[in-house]
């Protein structure tokens, strides 16, 4: 037997999601090609389960504090056959990160790999989302992230990095493989979900700007996050920032921000059609692994949320009332025309 509705949910159909969603991103100012760029990211991220990467997400970007700076357009600043290195304009990382996909996935299609980096853009949401558009294509794809300083290194008393996620796409026989991972305890969109939502965080994630540990987000803002794994998260994440270096992080003008996408066709090396079929024998193999008693099934990186999107597309997608209505009342305004 299903239970009530909590009065403090809401459920809206995809239809409805993304009418809200434009709705929302067009009164921040953002024309219609940008809202419908946004609006799909972060629908997908709902559908997928990742309701603080979903719908609140439109109240972050519009609340950001780079949102009213000046913009340019996004362009090369330096580009060869294989790869481009983007100067993001200070747009939104959604939008710039999608065209850097785009872009990646036609070089590597032309020579057989690519790498493409952004940098001077902000928020680009799930890597998930990237990887999958390049898997779809055919390709491996690698992405990885250097962020803004939200993480304290082991024994550190504020943050010096980000949560610097990477995110990894195989094409299989059927659904692409995804793997997408951050290199922090907790990750700072979901900090500001719970803060919306006056949750408190997990033990032994965050630290107040004492240096002492608290599950309190708004005093986690003014310390910081902690890494995952302890010193092995440490060294994903300083590796992350290495690839962010990569991408330009030195170039934007708070020192952080370095977007870098990765793709390689796979028949560089073997036929697509073969790739496809060894990688998915190797999953198969994996989830075949015999089980301990009680466990139902060995459930592999992306399983559950594909498995959610398919659900939610069905029944519709849950969000806080609360984010509901403020969607539905964020202000009109207006985002400086790029020059």
């Amino acid at each position: 037997m299903n239970k009530p509705m909590s009065p403090d949910r809401v459920t809206l159909s995809v239809e409805e999601a993304r009418a809200l969603s434009l709705q929302a991103l067009q009164r921040t100012g953002y024309d219609d090609e940008e809202a419908r760029i946004l609006a799909d990211h972060m629908l997908d991220a709902a559908l997928c389960g990742y309701e603080y990467s979903g719908l609140p997400k439109i109240l972050n970007v519009a609340e950001h504090r780079r949102l009213r700076l000046p913009r340019r357009l996004m362009r090369a600043v330096y580009e060869t056959p294989v790869s481009a290195m983007f100067d993001g304009g200070n747009n939104v990382g959604m939008v710039s990160m999608y065209h850097a996909t785009q872009t990646a996935i036609v070089k590597a299609h032309e020579h057989g790999f690519a790498v493409v980096g952004v940098n001077n853009s902000w928020v680009s949401g799930r890597g998930a989302y990237y990887v999958e558009m390049l898997a779809n294509a055919g390709l491996i794809g690698l992405h990885t992230v250097s962020s803004t300083r939200h993480v304290a290194p082991p024994g550190g008393a504020e943050a010096s990095f980000g949560t610097n996620p990477i995110a990894c796409a195989f094409p299989t026989e059927g659904e692409a493989f995804v793997i997408d991972m951050g290199t922090s305890a907790f990750m700072s969109t979901d900090l500001l979900f719970r803060q919306r939502r006056g949750e408190l965080l997990p033990e032994g994630v965050a630290i107040d700007a004492t240096g002492q540990p608290t599950r309190d987000p708004a005093s986690a803002l003014k310390g910081a996050i902690l890494p995952f794994g302890g010193y092995k998260g440490f060294a994903m994440a300083l590796m992350m920032q290495g690839f962010g270096v990569l991408a330009g992080s030195g170039s934007d003008f708070e020192k952080s921000y370095g977007y870098l996408v990765i793709a390689i066709k796979p028949d560089l090396l073997m036929p697509l059609a073969d790739y496809r079929h060894h990688m998915s024998a190797t999953l198969a193999e994996i989830k075949a692994t015999p089980r301990l008693p009680g466990i139902d099934e060995i459930r592999l990186p992306s399983e559950r949320a594909f498995a959610e999107r398919a659900r939610q597309r069905r029944e519709g997608i849950v969000i806080d009332r609360h984010i509901y209505e403020a969607l539905q009342n964020l202000p009109q305004g207006s985002l400086p025309e790029k020059t």
